[in-house]
């Protein structure tokens, strides 16, 4: 009786585990054969609007008439000796004087500094190696703050026994300022620019590609232009241009009884900007 208890049991354990196999075994299959699922590469949004293959480029030009506030005047004082250390010792009492006469007028020392000094020999003719003496050219360099006084400096510094004006320019002191202004006014020049002239052509402009600032200037010195001069490049590039039409930095300033008339100074702005058509 025993073997048999034993028998069914034994035959009640097989068939549990054919059951437990039976039923397990499907699910192992279908989780084996499923794949994972892979998250599918993004990609970016295509948009017809910026198409870079059809572009149009122009350029935009905007001038800022302003007002100026400040004014430059190179004042220069020759002199000439038999020797070196004479000619040097007229100069600077002249130069000493053309200093006290322009602080008498309330231009500060910081305000007044040496731009150029050069000493020369004075030869007996153009072949000869014979000196017969020495010439000092010393160019102070003076900024107004009030150009109202610009023509008072010139009258003093002379009386005192300057001989020479070498350059009289008038700026402003927020360049930045007024040059931002006419960026941006160039940029919307631009951008109309490109408006007409795809509409005309049947299309409409989308969003800008490209912006380049044309940052060359030229300007009038001495009767001979030149290019790039880095010389007080930012003071001389704002007078390129005349004036155009009033702008925002007020009525012209006029000196009265002198020669120097301060008018309106003209900071001009030039970018060249490409933008898609749609």
């Amino acid at each position: 009786m025993k073997q048999f208890s034993t028998v069914i049991n034994t035959v009640l354990a097989c068939l549990l585990v054919f059951i437990l196999l039976s039923v397990g075994a499907p699910n192992s299959t279908a989780h084996a054969s499923t794949p994972m699922p892979t998250a599918e590469p993004t990609q970016p949004p295509q948009t017809d609007d910026c198409d870079p293959a059809r572009a149009i480029q122009v350029s935009g030009v905007a001038v800022v008439n302003v007002t100026p506030d400040r004014a430059l005047i190179k004042l220069g004082v020759q002199s000439n000796g038999r020797s070196a250390k004479e000619a040097q010792k007229k100069n600077t009492d002249t130069i000493t004087q053309v200093v006290n006469a322009l602080k008498k007028l309330g231009v500060e020392t910081k305000d007044i500094s040496t731009d150029w000094y050069t000493v020369v020999p004075i030869y007996q003719d153009y072949d000869s190696l014979h000196i017969e003496g020495y010439r000092i050219y010393n160019t102070v360099e003076v900024t107004l703050r009030d150009v109202n006084k610009a023509n008072d400096a010139i009258v003093a510094a002379f009386t005192a026994g300057a001989n020479q004006v070498v350059d009289v320019q008038f700026y402003t002191s927020e360049l930045r300022k007024y040059r931002d202004q006419a960026r941006e006014a160039a940029m919307t020049a631009a951008r109309e620019k490109a408006e007409a002239l795809s509409t005309a052509a049947g299309s409409d402009v989308s969003c800008v590609l490209t912006i380049n600032e044309n940052t060359q200037s030229s300007f009038n010195y001495g009767g001979w232009w030149w290019y790039g001069y880095n010389s007080n490049s930012n003071v001389m590039t704002q007078n390129v241009v005349q004036n155009v039409e009033p702008g925002g930095g007020g009525a012209s300033s006029s000196l009265d009884d002198g020669p120097l008339n301060a008018g309106q100074i003209s900071i001009r702005a030039e970018i060249i900007a490409s933008f898609s058509l749609k």
